[in-house]
Order: C-alpha cells, then sequence, then structure tokens
C-alpha cells in the first residue's frame, strides 16, 4: 500500500478536526458566539426600553407643551376681557365726569343768568326810582312834596327788590 500525499492530507484533515474538537473550540467558537447574541440581545432590549422612554417622554412634553398654550390662551382671553372691562369703565367715568362737568355748568350759567336778572331789575328801581324823583320834584314843590317823595321813594324800593 502506497501512501501518496493524498492520504497524508486525509490523514492530516482527520487529525484536525479531531483535535480541535478534543480542544473544544466548536464549543468554544458557540459559547462566545452565544454571549456575543447574548451581548447584542441586550443591546437591543435596552435601546428598545430607551426609545419606550424617549417616546413616554415625548408624549408628556407634548401634552406639556398643550397645555401651555391652551392656559396662555386662557390668560390672553382674560386680559382681553379685563381690558374690554377697564376700557367701559374708564369709559363710563369719562361719561360720568362730563355729565357733572355739564351740569354745574349749566347751574352756572343758569346762576349767573339770575344774576343778571336781578342787577337788571334793580337797575331798573333805581332808574325808576330817579325818574320818580325828577318828575315828583318838577311837579311837587315844598316840604309835602319832599315827604311825599321820600315815602314814595322808600315803597317803590321795598315793591321792586
Amino acid at each position: 500500500m502506497a501512501f501518496d500525499a493524498t492520504f497524508f492530507a486525509l490523514v492530516g484533515l482527520i487529525l484536525f478536526f479531531v483535535l480541535i474538537i478534543y480542544l473544544k473550540v466548536p464549543g468554544t467558537v458557540a459559547g462566545g458566539l452565544d454571549r456575543r447574541a447574548d451581548a447584542i440581545r441586550k443591546e437591543l432590549d435596552e435601546a428598545k426600553r430607551l426609545r419606550l422612554e424617549a417616546e413616554a417622554l415625548l408624549a408628556e412634553y407634548q401634552r406639556k407643551a398643550k397645555e401651555a398654550t391652551a392656559e396662555a390662551a386662557g390668560i390672553i382671553d382674560q386680559a382681553k376681557r379685563e381690558a374690554e372691562a377697564l376700557g367701559a369703565e374708564a369709559k363710563k367715568r369719562m361719561e360720568d365726569y362730563v355729565a357733572g362737568r355739564t351740569k354745574m355748568a349749566e347751574q352756572k350759567i343758569a346762576q349767573a343768568e339770575a344774576q343778571a336778572v336781578q342787577e337788571v331789575k334793580a337797575l331798573s328801581a333805581d332808574v325808576a326810582i330817579a325818574a320818580a324823583e325828577k318828575i315828583l320834584a318838577a311837579k311837587v314843590k315844598g316840604e309835602a312834596a319832599e315827604a311825599l317823595i321820600k315815602t314814595t321813594i322808600a315803597d317803590l324800593r321795598g315793591k321792586l327788590n
């Protein structure tokens, strides 16, 4: 039996596989691959957990943003209502002030009018008295005339004032 190179190559290959199995290389390789697969699986699980947390945080922040927007809109609406109420109150105050000032001016005008009428009456009485004095002085003479003039003047003053 002649041993050729193929036989030795076959024997070497078989010995190599026996040596690999004896040294438990396939178990070690499989164990390494299993550990690597477990590490990858753990990383994937961690990534899923982190993604879920991120989604929950995003949803919460979106909810808070909506609440803040709604609250801001409420504040703006309330401020508008308050501004309108203040404007209406200021307008009413202004109208009341103008009405009061108008009434006061009307009262002053009426008072000035009454005073002017009184002054005209007094002036008319003085003019009438002076005229009566001149007429009586021209027509009646003597002590009787002076007594009559004084009484008439006193009567006129009492009646006209």
